[in-house]
């Protein structure tokens, strides 16, 4: 039985292409207001996972849960653009539906701190803006879910630690989950309450202080899986057990 707090749970879920086997009885759930970062190397299967707990691909074998009524905002991890077409932020927003006006727009933007992008060009847009137009897009939704692949991708040092924040502070703010994927393994331990180590399984799972001292997460990672944790970081009150 799903508890009332969850909003998303993936149940021993497999993947089988071709020859190809890309998840192996993979199992989570999320929790409203929970932060959860999927990490791994190239080729472990995170984006494979997201398109699945997205319903975009169906697994050969296993179930998803998604709690009735739940909205999700998803953030993809690329954003092709033809450079010689003339596409404004405001128009490329009004895409995510029609029947949005001009001020909820702006809303969402000024929520990621991009309302100065409001009438530029998305081709002219840096990689911390367009970033947070794309954040922006995800929030028009109203999401209880926001689902985000890479979501600093392109984006310098200093201004991950920001969107790290921000995304922080949405949940606080809108009190939605956060399922996201990083590559990244210093910043985002900082940014996340819970981790699941992927690599076509669950190799770990738990606080970041759990998975980066757990033998399997250090075998991946070697000397990069030296981490010590902020102890000022907000974490949920919540056990987090080794997926099975």
């Amino acid at each position: 039985m799903t508890d009332i707090s969850t909003l998303l749970a993936a149940r021993e879920i497999n993947l089988i292409m071709g020859n190809n086997r890309l998840l192996e009885n993979v199992s989570f759930a999320i929790e409203e207001e929970e932060i959860v970062t999927i990490i791994g190397p190239n080729g472990a299967g995170k984006t494979t996972l997201l398109r699945v707990v997205l319903e975009l691909l169906r697994p050969t074998s296993g179930s998803i849960y998604h709690r009735p009524g739940m909205s999700i905002g998803y953030m993809p991890q690329r954003l092709q653009l033809d450079a010689t077409f003339p596409l404004s932020v405001k128009r490329f927003l009004s895409f995510a539906d029609k029947g949005l006006k001009t001020g909820a727009l702006g809303d969402a933007l000024e929520q990621t701190g991009a309302i100065h992008v409001f009438d530029s060009a998305m081709q002219h847009l840096s990689g911390g803006e367009l970033q947070r137009v794309l954040l922006a897009r995800a929030l028009l939704r109203k999401p209880h879910l926001l689902v985000l692949d890479e979501p600093v991708q392109g984006v310098d040092v200093h201004g991950q630690v920001e969107l790290y924040q921000l995304i922080g502070r949405i949940r606080s703010e809108q009190g939605c989950g956060v399922l996201m994927v990083s590559h990244d393994l210093h910043l985002v331990m900082a940014a996340t309450d819970r981790v699941l180590c992927l690599n076509r399984h669950i190799c770990c799972s738990g606080t970041p202080a759990m998975v980066t001292s757990d033998p399997e997460y250090q075998k991946l990672y070697g000397h990069l899986a030296l981490y010590q944790h902020d102890q000022n970081h907000h974490l949920h009150n919540k056990s987090c057990s080794h997926a099975r």
